[in-house]
């Protein structure tokens, strides 16, 4: 099936909204019910990992349901993608990031535009980043390679036990990054801290590319 681009970016946009929409809305949730932070960041994960599983099954065959611009940038590295095509792919993702914290606030009645106040800076957030998008992007080059089937499936278990196995809670991808910094709720990021997250997430893709680019070839037979 083919997709027209204007199509194709209004599925990344709604599913990059869409799963924004879920990672604020299910951490404004999670905080409302609970003052443990543990227990809340278990709420705010599984509906993330969730999402992601329905997101990328209903709209990938549209766009290929990136909703990520470090995903986009590992295509156009691998040369799967044009230039003409990824900017604006990246450009209907960020802006879907932001309406998904929009549209979050909304469903729980609070300021529609906000920006965080929460401080997520330091080695140890950016060296996470680096690693979480590094296995994300990872983690779909190896399942287009050899299970395609499955890619929703392992995106959304990855960033589930990504939650907590780094110190960032693996945001992984600039749209959302730019989008928390519009929530002011538990699931948001000072804007100043942005910028060094949205590096380190582009570092991870682009070390995820060379690594699994040579890693994913197979020897010719002898």
């Amino acid at each position: 099936m083919n997709f027209s681009l204007p199509r194709r970016l209004v599925a990344e946009a709604l599913g990059t909204a869409l799963l924004v929409g879920t990672v604020v809305g299910s951490g404004i949730m999670a905080d409302q019910l609970t003052d443990d932070v543990a227990l809340a960041l278990l709420g705010n994960t599984l509906p993330t990992g969730a999402i992601l599983v329905v997101l990328i099954t209903i709209l990938g065959p549209i766009s290929g349901a990136h909703f990520n611009p470090a995903v986009t940038l590992a295509f156009l590295l691998r040369g799967e993608a044009k230039f003409a095509e990824a900017t604006p792919y990246i450009v209907a993702q960020i802006i879907g990031g932001v309406l998904g914290s929009i549209i979050a606030h909304g469903m729980f009645d609070l300021s529609l535009l906000q920006a965080s106040t929460t401080q997520r800076t330091g080695t140890a957030q950016w060296f996470s980043e680096i690693v979480a998008t590094f296995g994300l992007v990872g983690v779909i080059l190896a399942g287009i390679r050899f299970k395609p089937d499955a890619v929703a499936w392992l995106v959304g278990l990855y960033i589930t036990a990504a939650y907590w196995f780094t110190a960032s809670t693996s945001f992984a991808n600039p749209a959302v990054t730019i989008g928390r910094a519009f929530s002011d709720t538990f699931a948001g990021i000072h804007p100043t801290d942005v910028l060094p997250f949205i590096v380190a997430q582009l570092i991870g893709a682009a070390l995820a590319v060379a690594l699994f680019g040579w890693l994913l070839k197979a020897d010719p037979p002898k």
